[in-house]
């Protein structure tokens, strides 16, 4: 049983990924695979991602990936990242496409006519570094401040159907949501690999998440609410 799994589903920036990982693992072993069984097998699972959302649910299939992803998804530490983040919802406008449906809401593309508060025209896709508002005080935080700078490449975003989901948002120029947690899922719009000291933070919060400590928290908080 491989520690991390890195999930090949022929698409993504998978080198960064897994050498930023391997820097934040403290020892464990890190496995890029392709294999469902693998992955069902793996104490952690990272999805991360690039490209068109009707050519990552077609390489999902394609490689017989869904259900390890599903069963990750519901049952152990996940993290997703740029599409990782977009394919755990219900459906998007890319490609009008049925996503994995495991979160409420839909994936949005960027408007062309976005304009700046000065009427500059906006430009898509995103490209760069932009700050994250961090709205919950969640454990892939810890050390990481808020508003800190994360790099961004994207032309859609999430709008998720439920507030509670939402971990973090930047501005591109209007607020839109670029992080989410629910038990043992937290996804980001950004590429923690490509984000410097704060990316790296993040990756190594990951590695040391347990949460099944975090998730009653989450429930008492809601609760209390």
């Amino acid at each position: 049983m491989t520690d991390i799994a890195v999930i090949d589903y022929g698409m993504g920036n998978l080198h960064s990924v897994s050498t930023r990982l391997a820097q934040a693992a403290l020892g464990l072993e890190v496995t890029v695979t392709s294999d469902p069984a693998v992955v069902m097998g793996a104490a952690r699972v990272v999805f991360p991602g690039q490209g068109a959302m009707p050519d990552c649910m077609r390489a999902l299939d394609a490689h017989g990936l869904r259900e390890a992803v599903l069963d990750a998804a519901h049952r152990k530490p996940f993290l997703g990242i740029c599409i990782g983040l977009q394919m755990l919802f219900a459906h998007s406008d890319e490609g009008d496409v049925a996503c994995l449906d495991i979160l409420p809401g839909r994936v949005r593309k960027f408007s062309s006519a976005m304009v700046t508060a000065g009427g500059e025209r906006v430009k898509v896709p995103h490209m760069g570094w932009n700050r994250v508002r961090q709205v919950v005080a969640h454990p892939l935080w810890r050390g990481v401040s808020d508003l800190a700078y994360f790099y961004f490449v994207h032309s859609f975003y999430v709008e998720a159907a439920d507030a509670a989901l939402i971990a973090g948002t930047s501005d591109y120029p209007q607020p839109f949501t670029c992080a989410i947690a629910r038990d043992n899922v937290f996804a980001v719009q950004f590429h923690p690999e490509k984000s410097g000291v704060d990316g790296l933070q993040l990756l190594q919060n990951f590695v040391q998440w347990q949460p099944a400590s975090w998730m009653p928290r989450l429930r008492r908080l809601a609760s209390a609410n």
